[in-house]
């Protein structure tokens, strides 16, 4: 191998403050870096689908037949679903997102939404299950899995999307319990203001301010407003939490309906901390450089 022994001087530079740079900084526009050997755990996320006006679902179809090559390719340990894949909870909707689901090769963990609120929990826990069958059983629509070094909590909105007491309570309970463990929280939209292009639409209830004051709350995976990705801000840290969004499949409505691009989220830990968000565009094997986010887990004593 042939090695240059010169190096131009913003290359140099810029070398230097990467290993300047603090160890729990967020990084984003990069590509990834870790080597597949060291991914610990690694998951795809699907976003909002409820279709309207045709109860038709191509581009979940797609992102499920991306999820399942990739698993063939590289580790991938499971998918989970932050909620509104049935709009208004429908039927209809439900039947014919279903047969798409069960393609999934892997097991789907999902949430609930507003959409599905718009019937009952009982109906939302049937087709969960039927999504799974042969692979995993779901009790209830809030759930924790654990990990030996992070955990993920699913949290479904009591109400809409929203919580009431309850709902808080059960939050902070699992983030208390599993402390210091850092915990990713999966909520079906996050607290109202942590995106300004819908800065109104989210979690109202005061009560989770408690659940983002945990310690070992590392992030908040989110869905609910529909975002263009290659025209908001959809990673950010705000204090010590960073908050991912995870794109519509179906639709898009901010900052308008007039370009949608269908794509899902793939969350790899390393054995060293770091999660890197890869975005996928549906039908694209390579992830979108631009939207790369990566951060490190709080560590444990």
């Amino acid at each position: 191998m042939k090695l240059f022994n010169t190096i131009s001087l913003a290359l140099l530079l810029s070398c230097l403050l990467i290993a300047c740079s603090p160890a729990d900084t967020a990084k984003t526009g990069q590509a990834p870096v870790t080597a597949p050997e060291n991914i610990v755990l690694r998951f795809a996320v699907l976003g909002d689908a409820e279709p309207k006006p045709e109860p038709e679902f191509p581009h979940l179809a797609a992102a499920v037949a991306d999820i399942n090559q990739l698993a063939t390719q590289t580790k991938l340990d499971f998918v989970v679903g932050v909620g509104d894949i049935a709009h208004k909870g429908t039927l209809i909707q439900y039947d014919n997102a279903t047969p798409v689901l069960q393609q999934l090769t892997l097991p789907f963990y999902p949430i609930m939404g507003n959409e599905e609120h718009g019937s009952t929990v009982e109906r939302f826990m049937q087709y969960a299950n039927s999504w799974n069958a042969g692979k995993i059983t779901l009790d209830a629509p809030s759930y924790v899995l654990e990990f030996d070094t992070v955990a993920l909590v699913f949290a479904s909105p009591d109400h809409g999307r929203d919580f009431n007491d309850d709902g808080i309570s059960w939050m902070l309970n699992q983030l208390k319990q599993l402390q210091p463990k850092p915990v990713l929280l999966i909520v079906h939209g996050a607290q109202t203001g942590v995106y300004p292009e819908n800065a109104d639409k989210g979690i109202q209830h005061p009560g989770f301010a408690g659940v983002i004051a945990q310690p070992n709350l590392a992030a908040v995976i989110s869905g609910d407003l529909h975002m263009d990705m290659n025209r908001v801000e959809h990673s950010k840290q705000l204090g010590t939490v960073h908050y991912l969004h995870i794109p519509a499949l179906e639709r898009t409505k901010i900052p308008d309906e007039t370009q949608h691009t269908a794509m899902f989220r793939v969350f790899s830990l390393s054995n060293n901390g770091v999660v890197q968000v890869d975005t996928y565009k549906t039908g694209n094997a390579t992830p979108l450089a631009q939207h790369s986010y990566s951060f490190n887990l709080p560590r444990q004593p």
